[in-house]
């Protein structure tokens, strides 16, 4: 009963950082609910591991936690600069010689 609240309460927050991500007035603040989001995500996948005796759930949780994070980065990254490699404005500078 008190997983079942727990996960109640999780969806509840997933579902007000998906508003807060669509209603964002910054594409900062969409990225920050995004990545709520997915952590939040990373907690109810756990949850659902632990009501079903899966274990190995909380491998899966930890994968997603990974990807969840390199995507954020990316994503910040190329909102920053235009580009992921950050390098579009370097080559241009250089001069042909």
């Amino acid at each position: 009963m008190i997983f079942g609240a727990a996960m109640a309460a999780i969806l509840v927050c997933m579902a007000m950082s998906l508003i807060r991500a669509s209603r964002g007035p910054t594409v900062f603040d969409r990225i920050l609910a995004l990545n709520s989001f997915g952590t939040k995500t990373v907690l109810l996948i756990a949850v659902l591991g632990f009501l079903n005796d899966r274990p190995e759930w909380l491998d899966l949780a930890l994968v997603y936690t990974l990807i969840n994070f390199i995507g954020t980065i990316a994503i910040m990254k190329f909102s920053t600069y235009g580009d992921l490699a950050g390098m579009g404005d370097e080559l241009q500078e250089v001069p042909p010689e």
